[in-house]
């Protein structure tokens, strides 16, 4: 209910955001269509009123002919020229300043007084033979060009109203489309952001905002999943570090009691934890510097296969005890690849560490060096119990064991695999595992061969 309300709420912002944008829009572009209308028409149309010429010739042309102005009231009403409205709107004066024509219409110069001009008329005198024998009173009358004006930009006006109204419908279904799918992804991500790492969208709307959607529900899964690892991991701190110290707090606490003497057979198991946990730390702070990439690696040539039998050197003791046969398998005279000496031999030494605690006595551990196009392969093999197939993508996750009751029986704290793939990618290489056809664990390393 509260996520739903959340939706609605942000779902009306979006909405307003986007018919503000679109009425802005349109208010610019009526107020620029209206000035840039308004100023071309209004110049045309006082151009067209200044260069409407005067009709004088006509007239003078007129009283030429008659010798007076009797029945000249036919030239202003029967005009179709272009001056047409300018005829009509004229006045003419005789000699005398008499009104004998007023608007088109003939007027008795005996009863109109004189005529005087307005402002805003233009009086132009008629001249035949040198002699003024009328007036042509003109008035420069600019309402028409307004009226002009304003029908010729009322279809814009209209035109511009209608767009508002489209612009409107548009952003009404750009909501459904758009602006829901956004305000869920928006109020997702303030549910995530709230802790609720569970939440998910569903994905609809177009192609963008579909990707949008996906993209943000694999985001919720990847911090889901860290969220998990992480209290997984800080769980498994805790259970790895309570063992030995309550190892090692029950001895001394033994010894002070006087339950125990302060001897070597019950001082060495203490120690013996201590060594335990003092290696846990230092594997927590090697996982630590390699997944911030602040690990350094000292990368130079160097021979995968003599690192092979140093580490096979380094477990000939254990592997005897156990009665476990451990060899080293190649074809190769040199295996060159340029690396870290030390975290390579780490890593093989992992690896045989992890293969030697899960196979029985009696069995085998072998190494096979290899090479493969621009690689070269170290691989681990054993011929123990194998892996479940369900378990093995999970086999280089930190503190995973193949025991789900976490007993030592077995040893070992679930971070060597961990190290190991993390060492071997930050040289540039790559790790697999895979179980053997005839039963048994692969885990092979390639790292890219020296030129």
């Amino acid at each position: 209910m509260q996520k739903s309300a959340t939706v609605r709420s942000i779902q009306k912002r979006l909405f307003l955001l986007l018919l503000r944008a679109f009425m802005i829009a349109v208010a610019f572009l009526i107020l620029f269509t209206l000035l840039v209308t308004g100023f071309v028409v209004a110049k045309s149309t006082q151009s067209a009123v200044q260069a409407e010429p005067l009709p004088l010739s006509r007239l003078e042309t007129y009283y030429i002919v008659r010798g007076d102005w009797n029945g000249v009231n036919t030239i202003f009403t029967n005009s179709a020229d272009l001056g047409a409205t300018q005829w009509k709107s004229s006045t003419l004066l005789n000699a005398q300043g008499q009104v004998i024509v007023l608007n088109g219409q003939p007027v008795d110069p005996a009863t109109s007084p004189a005529y005087q001009p307005a402002s805003g008329e233009t009086v132009a005198p008629i001249v035949v033979n040198g002699a003024v024998v009328g007036k042509l009173i003109v008035r420069q009358n600019i309402q028409p060009a307004g009226i002009f004006a304003f029908r010729l930009l009322e279809p814009v006006i209209l035109a511009s109203l209608i767009l508002a109204v489209f612009a409107t419908l548009i952003g009404l279904l750009l909501t459904r489309r758009v602006v829901s799918p956004l305000a869920e992804v928006i109020a997702a991500a303030e549910e995530i952001a709230g802790g609720r790492l569970q939440t998910r969208i569903r994905v609809k709307g177009p192609d963008d905002l579909r990707d949008l959607s996906n993209s943000f529900n694999k985001m919720a899964d990847a911090l889901e999943r860290n969220d998990r690892e992480r209290r997984d991991m800080l769980a498994d701190i805790a259970h790895e570090l309570r063992t030995p110290l309550t190892v090692i707090r029950g001895r001394l606490e033994g010894i002070m009691d006087g339950i125990y003497p302060a001897d070597q057979n019950h001082i060495v198991p203490a120690l013996e934890e201590a060594y335990l946990l003092e290696r846990l730390v230092e594997d927590l702070r090697l996982l630590t510097l390699a997944e911030i990439h602040q690990l350094t690696f000292e990368k130079h040539k160097l021979d995968l296969i003599e690192i092979a039998r140093r580490s096979i050197g380094m477990f000939q003791a254990e592997a005897d005890e156990k009665k476990i046969s451990l060899s080293l398998e190649t074809s190769l005279e040199q295996a060159l690849v340029v690396a870290d000496s030390l975290r390579t031999e780490q890593v093989i030494g992992n690896l045989l560490s992890n293969a030697l605690r899960y196979v029985p006595q009696g069995g085998r551990v072998w190494t096979e060096i290899s090479r493969h196009g621009d690689e070269m392969r170290v691989s681990v093999n054993d011929n123990g119990p194998g892996i479940s197939e369900a378990d093995l993508p999970f086999i280089f996750n930190r503190f995973w064991r193949g025991e789900k009751s976490r007993s030592r029986v077995t040893g070992g704290v679930g971070l060597g695999l961990a190290i190991a793939k993390l060492l071997v990618e930050g040289q540039g290489g790559r790790i697999t595992a895979c179980n053997l056809p005839g039963g048994g664990l692969q885990v092979s390393v390639s790292i890219p061969a020296a030129g």
